[in-house]
């Protein structure tokens, strides 16, 4: 174990240590698992970089520096990641929230101004950031979330549970919308989807903190698209006339999924993201 006496030293050390392992985000790393070991909000460590580090912090913060090193994100060691204003709870078993799919939450509220106690559904729900950042947005929301994965949907009720929303989420445990209870079919407003699109090939040439997210919450097969093709010819038995069905996707997966769209008989169009990105594909069914 390197020896960091003060948070002066952490820093320069975790800072040099991340660097040298080809980190590229070596600094905010580092001062996001020095403010984690202590227990202190980041901005603490610039007020009082003479403060010492006990030996059992310096352990558990070298500790989280190497694990870093390893290409392991930030977010499991910290067990959190902030998206849309909120704190969610993350671990291993689940997809780490992205800013970029914010755009996926923010056009969806949009989409549901004028709707008065919306019904949502938050397929392959995972950590639950997008179900859950409704409710907390939309009060009068009636939301289902699915998930394959069990563990995923344990992570999603803690953080429905910490937002005190998990009363107006229904999880349920399977594939996209087979789990859905047959009454809502035809009522609901908005889908909201951002489910696995990294075409099988590429997920070799994913930066390795990517690629140790769960596979199956990234490949989306040979050209990114398979669930997605499974997905939206199920989509309008669900919405009522006039609902939405939003999907996040990937760099030049618009055309070809905006073909599967309309060959299922739904009007699409797609947005960009801010960084010029194709990001959001909006199905509408009439």
């Amino acid at each position: 174990m390197v020896v960091t006496h003060t948070i002066r030293d952490a820093l320069l050390w975790g800072r040099e240590r991340l660097q040298a392992a080809g980190v590229d985000t070596a600094v905010l790393d580092t001062r996001v698992l020095l403010a984690h070991a202590l227990n202190c909000d980041p901005a603490t460590l610039y007020r009082r970089p003479e403060y010492a580090v006990l030996p059992q912090v310096q352990a558990q913060f070298c500790g989280l520096v190497e694990s870093r090193a390893q290409g392991t994100p930030v977010a499991y060691l910290t067990g959190q990641k902030e998206f849309y204003g909120l704190d969610f709870a993350v671990d291993r078993g689940v997809l780490i929230p992205r800013p970029e799919t914010e755009m996926l939450v923010q056009r969806g509220l949009e989409l549901l101004t004028a709707v008065t106690a919306p019904k949502v559904v938050d397929v392959g729900t995972g950590s639950g950031a997008l179900g859950v950042t409704v409710a907390k947005h939309r009060p009068d929301a009636e939301i289902w979330a699915t998930d394959v994965s069990s563990a995923a949907l344990n992570v999603a009720k803690r953080n429905a549970t910490y937002h005190d929303v998990l009363s107006r989420i229904h999880f349920s445990q399977g594939d996209l919308l087979t789990p859905l209870p047959r009454g809502v079919g035809g009522t609901i407003d908005l889908i909201l989807a951002n489910l696995p699109y990294i075409p099988e090939s590429e997920i070799v040439l994913l930066p390795r903190e990517v690629r140790a997210e769960p596979s199956v919450a990234l490949n989306g097969g040979v050209d990114g698209l398979d669930v997605y093709r499974r997905l939206i010819p199920s989509a309008c038995a669900y919405l009522k006339p006039g609902g939405h069905l939003l999907m996040e996707i990937g760099l030049g997966q618009a055309i070809p999924l905006l073909n599967i769209v309309h060959a299922e008989g739904l009007s699409g169009w797609h947005e960009y993201d801010l960084a010029g990105r194709e990001r959001v594909i909006f199905a509408c069914c009439s």
